[in-house]
């Protein structure tokens, strides 16, 4: 019962406040236009009276007349001012004559009125507050139709359905700091060498407290790749979320950018696997001298370890939060995993046997003797690729090749992986071919590409887009079930590190200098099947992309662990070291 005698009494509360609020607009309005006249009113005169038989006199009305010590109006006239659907409208000079002063007084008088319905207004709202758990649900079934969804309206939430609840985005707030000057930067490499190079850049900015350009990406490298930045990652996204940390332009301001059309800037590479006091020492005071400089060269030019925690974790912030790619990478990718997942679980294979690796490896293992010497002329024609002569034999005993299609089918069968498992090839063009890949086929038949699970129209703004190519595949590869790289390149540390902080995910890290010696004793009849099934399992037991620490060389950073691979600093450790 209280509920039901409340509510009338809460709706005529608001109904009379807002009438009040209606009719003291009006009746200013009318007091200070020097064209009104009783006739002009006439046309308001049942809205006013209406509004005001609402409330009651004695206890809202009147007091708002005499709460004005300057504005004489009496109870008669407003009896009279009431009755104006029974009798004649007031005039307006009657009023007038009583107040014939009012009209000339100043109009910031005004603010009276407002003032008084502001305390007349936040007294309602605190009186409905301090009522709301007895009256709001009530009051919320009583709003305006218009106010509701219905059944039939599309805002109606259906309570057989699941509610999706989307959490709200808070951006972080821009850091403040006195500009040192402006960082170019072009990387170098493919996609994911080119990833860790931003990554690091975005470190060395942030603590030189400098403004960093949109990284320019390579075009001139193997793959001849015409991709900007845009194109592959979500740039607004990149420059957002990393407002907290380090200011990020698309373009130089127009002066400098003028300056450097004209080649007028400061270029050079920085040294690789440099620790942050170099950055500090030598090229900051480059910066403040120059305002600009360019840095050419980016592939690993920051040190793995020995850096503090803060930069580490900013590689890692920049890696895993603010290297979006572009929505429609990112649509394309979920549609091959849900075609994927649509046929069970999953392993991704990044069978790096290809051309240009091979050619930049020197690894030749089961080529003709025409294709070995169109992987040695190709090493040749790349200056940027130092190394010429390299005895093929020797880097494969020592475990610095690739594993060749027919190595990797003896090994994912050694490790059990059933025949029937769907395998996802990550890769380019295989070199050699079908030829190449005939055994593999033959044990696992069911290995599919992105090129066989979209058609030519979905892929088609990807061709010739090489880096846009193996963006698909780094998405795909993070989700699989299963990683399996058959060599230790760029994409393998990155996709293994990325793995590890979306929570250790299975990574089957090979030991190839073990595999391929155990691959010699079955392939001359040392070992029986079961022998080199059990010695494969038996080594990599423990390299599934588990917990633990980076291995660290003091003088010999190209020969210790990558810090993309396993960023430690950025993930839950065990106990012991």
């Amino acid at each position: 019962m209280f509920e039901s005698a409340a509510d009338p009494l809460l709706w005529n509360m608001i109904g009379n406040l807002t009438s009040l609020l209606l009719l003291e607009v009006r009746r200013e309005l009318w007091l200070n236009s020097p064209n009104a006249s009783a006739g002009s009113l006439r046309s308001s005169s049942a809205f006013i009276t209406d509004a005001m038989i609402m409330i009651p006199i004695q206890s809202i009305w009147v007091p708002q007349f005499r709460g004005f010590g300057d504005l004489n109006v009496n109870e008669s006239d407003l009896a009279v001012l009431m009755n104006g659907r029974q009798s004649s409208l007031v005039s307006r000079d009657v009023l007038l004559r009583k107040n014939s002063w009012m009209v000339s007084r100043p109009k910031i008088k005004l603010w009276m009125v407002r003032l008084t319905t502001m305390v007349l207004l936040w007294t309602c709202v605190l009186q409905l507050t301090a009522i709301g758990d007895i009256w709001g649900p009530r009051i919320l079934r009583r709003w305006p139709a218009f106010l509701t969804p219905s059944y039939n309206s599309p805002l109606a939430v259906n309570e057989s359905s699941p509610v999706i609840f989307v959490d709200k985005i808070l951006l972080p707030p821009k850091r403040i700091y006195k500009n040192n000057g402006y960082l170019m930067v072009s990387c170098n490499g493919g996609l994911n060498q080119m990833r860790g190079a931003i990554c690091d850049m975005v470190a060395i900015a942030r603590y030189l407290n400098v403004t960093l350009i949109i990284p320019e990406l390579d075009k001139t490298s193997f793959w001849n790749d015409p991709s900007e930045f845009q194109d592959i990652f979500d740039v607004d996204h990149f420059i957002t979320s990393l407002k907290d940390e380090v200011r990020i332009l698309k373009e130089l301001p127009p002066k400098l950018k003028e300056t450097v059309s004209r080649g007028l800037v400061y270029s050079m590479p920085p040294v690789s696997w440099s620790d942050i006091s170099y950055y500090e020492n030598q090229i900051l005071p480059l910066i403040q001298k120059h305002k600009v400089i360019h840095l050419n060269r980016t592939d690993a030019r920051l040190a793995n370890n020995g850096l503090p925690l803060a930069i580490q974790r900013l590689r890692c912030k920049v890696n895993y939060v603010s290297l979006r790619f572009t929505p429609q990478i990112e649509e394309l990718g979920r549609r091959i995993i849900r075609i994927l997942r649509q046929q069970g679980p999953f392993m991704v294979l990044h069978l790096r046997y290809e051309m240009d690796m091979l050619a930049f490896s020197g690894c030749t293992q089961g080529c003709t003797p025409e294709e070995a010497d169109e992987l040695t002329r190709m090493r040749y024609a790349y200056p940027w690729w130092k190394e010429k002569v390299i005895n093929s034999d020797m880097k494969r005993k020592d475990g610095l090749c690739p594993l060749t299609p027919e190595e990797t089918t003896l090994l994912l069968r050694a490790l059990g992986i059933d025949s029937n498992f769907q395998i996802h090839i990550a890769a380019g063009e295989i070199f050699g071919g079908e030829r190449r890949m005939k055994a593999l086929s033959a044990a696992y038949p069911r290995l599919v590409k992105k090129e066989t699970l979209l058609g030519n129209s979905d892929l088609r703004y990807f061709q010739n887009h090489s880096s846009q190519m193996a963006a698909l595949d780094y998405l795909v590869s993070l989700e699989s079930d299963i990683f399996v790289p058959t060599y230790d390149g760029n994409m393998d540390k990155v996709v293994e590190g990325h793995r590890r902080y979306l929570g250790f995910k299975k990574t089957i890290l090979l030991d190839r200098k073990r595999l391929v010696d155990l691959i010699d004793q079955y392939t001359n009849g040392t070992l029986s099947w079961d022998e080199f099934s059990w010695s494969v399992k038996a080594t990599h037991t423990e390299r599934m992309g588990n917990p633990s620490r980076r291995v660290v060389i003091p003088d010999r950073p190209k020969e210790e662990d990558c810090f993309y691979a396993n960023p430690q600093e950025c993930l839950p450790q065990p106990d012991k070291p």
